[in-house]
């Protein structure tokens, strides 16, 4: 009985550190660096017959160049709400049309932005590092509670820490190389 409720504690604690995780890399790839990403998009909604739609849900969007993102729309009549949609969300970018697709056209980055933009994806890390060290911290306290009520003994709850941590160690170098690598993606020239 100790050991199934030992694993229950190390597997939710690994579920949600997993979901951090990749929470945190969909929010990367949303991130601008300099090239054409559909990613970008993710967030924009557009008003399409009376309720809010992703772009990608009404639209193909493909990459013809590295910096110019082409999204061809399955209903023209929508061009004019996609069009609002995107500049007035905050990529930053002036969609420009010639009646059938929309081309959006990514400018070189400064090297300025470039940092700015290393120092947000940096912040960004270390909150999901906050949030995973938050996980261990939970998952230590249920199992000292359990060890507590004379569930468990004191070398099952070491052994059961020590394995969180081992998550908790594994998702923090996760999020490291997520992170280098995206430092990599930006700063590229």
């Amino acid at each position: 009985m100790s050991a199934e409720k030992i694993k229950e504690i190390e597997q939710t604690a690994q579920d949600r550190m997993s979901k951090s995780l990749v929470n945190f890399k969909r929010e990367l790839a949303t991130i601008r660096a300099g090239r054409a990403n559909p990613s970008v998009l993710d967030k924009i909604q557009v008003e399409y017959y009376g309720s809010k739609v992703h772009i990608k849900e009404i639209a193909n969007i493909s990459v013809p160049e590295p910096r110019i993102l082409m999204i061809s729309l399955w209903d023209t009549s929508s061009l004019n709400a996609v069009m609002k949609a995107i500049q007035a969300s905050d990529i930053g970018i002036n969609p420009s049309s010639d009646g059938k697709v929309i081309r959006l056209v990514f400018p070189e980055l400064t090297e300025e932005r470039r940092k700015e933009i290393v120092k947000l994806v940096k912040k960004l890390g270390e909150e999901v590092k906050i949030s995973i060290r938050s996980i261990r911290r939970d998952s230590n306290e249920q199992l000292k509670k359990l060890e507590k009520e004379g569930s468990i003994t004191e070398d099952e709850l070491k052994r059961g820490e020590d394995t969180v941590q081992k998550h908790t160690d594994n998702y923090i170098k996760d999020i490291d190389a997520a992170i280098a690598d995206k430092e990599k993606e930006i700063l590229e020239f």
